[in-house]
């Protein structure tokens, strides 16, 4: 190994990363903020909904209403394990950890796919496959469509608070879906599927109680809980989707990364570009490892220079990424 060093976002690392130290820490994000308070605002409405739902089934023995307060009660614990991911995301990069803790996050968000899944939708198949078998009388529905008209309007605004933070994100011209596929930030794009579950099986729960008294069938509202619980599988799968891809490390798109490019072709120290590869470490956190050609002959101190433009380019036109490396074997060239 020559003596040759990198600069990395004004560290210098030794070739191969021996002696690697600690990464800065996170500058504040203000998009935390924003993710928090869709987080809070998710809470708030479900645990009042929660009891309610809870309250109300056990008055009319709606097995609907059961299934819809699981769904709640679930959302309320899986909002508390997204703030832990939330809280150990935010911990400054230590020996052990020297990128920082930002995926600690999508790790709690997959956990909270595997409650959905488990909790949510297993008890609510479960309860409404019980409810079938020995279906309960039908009682009057007044106070179930009290609280689930209640349980539209708080979901509906904490939809809406998640939707707003998407929103405040996508690019122009793509939908509210491609938001969500394309959003790092795992708080907000978990409560916005778990919101359009919730008010799509209020929908439900509210379908199934008027149907079976319309038709006098008790067999209808157990339905609509089997509905429900399979409602919150397919959640959990595309949360799992989603936050399994971020927990592995994905790239940034390839519009953003066409960009990269395009900033990198602009250096004319470069002769080449051989890749340039990124990695999601959390919201609002990205490592690129860039692999370059330098001018052959060229001083180191140009090399260094070179380096410098190339960050502060990076810096000014990506500030999501906050971790550059330039591969130690493109500056050979330069310094034999």
């Amino acid at each position: 190994m020559d003596d040759a060093t990198h600069k990395v976002k004004g560290e210098r690392v030794e070739e191969g990363g021996a002696g690697l130290p600690p990464a800065a820490a996170p500058a504040p994000d203000p998009s935390r903020e924003a993710s928090q308070k869709v987080i809070y605002a998710a809470i708030v409405a479900n645990l009042g909904i929660a009891a309610a739902k809870f309250t109300v089934a056990g008055i009319t023995g709606s097995a609907a209403m059961v299934a819809e307060g699981i769904h709640s009660a679930v959302d309320t614990g899986n909002e508390l394990l997204l703030l832990l991911g939330e809280r150990r995301s935010a911990r400054p990069p230590d020996r052990q950890h020297p990128f920082g803790y930002g995926k600690s996050l999508y790790f709690w968000a997959l956990i909270v796919a595997l409650s959905v899944f488990s909790l949510g939708g297993g008890l609510s198949i479960y309860h409404g496959v019980a409810a079938l078998q020995a279906p309960p009388p039908l009682e009057d529905p007044l106070w179930n469509y009290v609280v689930l008209g209640a349980a539209a309007v708080f979901e509906g605004y904490s939809w809406n608070v998640s939707r707003e933070a998407l929103n405040a994100v996508r690019r122009p011209g793509t939908s509210l879906w491609q938001a969500v596929r394309a959003s790092k930030d795992a708080s907000v794009f978990t409560v916005f599927i778990e919101d359009s579950a919730a008010l799509l099986g209020i929908a439900i729960a509210a379908a199934g109680i008027a149907l079976g008294h319309y038709f006098d069938n008790p067999y209808i509202d157990p339905a609509a809980s089997i509905l429900i619980g399979l409602l919150l599988v397919g959640a959990a799968a595309m949360l799992a989707r989603e936050t399994g891809g971020l927990l592995v490390g994905e790239s940034i798109d390839r519009d953003e990364l066409a960009a990269l490019h395009a900033l990198f072709a602009r250096e004319s120290a470069l002769e080449s570009v051989a890749s340039l590869r990124t990695m999601q470490m959390g919201p609002g956190d990205l490592l690129l490892a860039a692999s370059v050609q330098f001018r052959r002959g060229m001083p180191i101190d140009e090399v260094e220079q070179a380096i410098a433009r190339l960050e502060a380019a990076v810096a000014a036109g990506h500030p999501a990424i906050r971790h550059i490396y330039f591969e130690a074997s493109s500056l050979r060239a330069v310094l034999h």
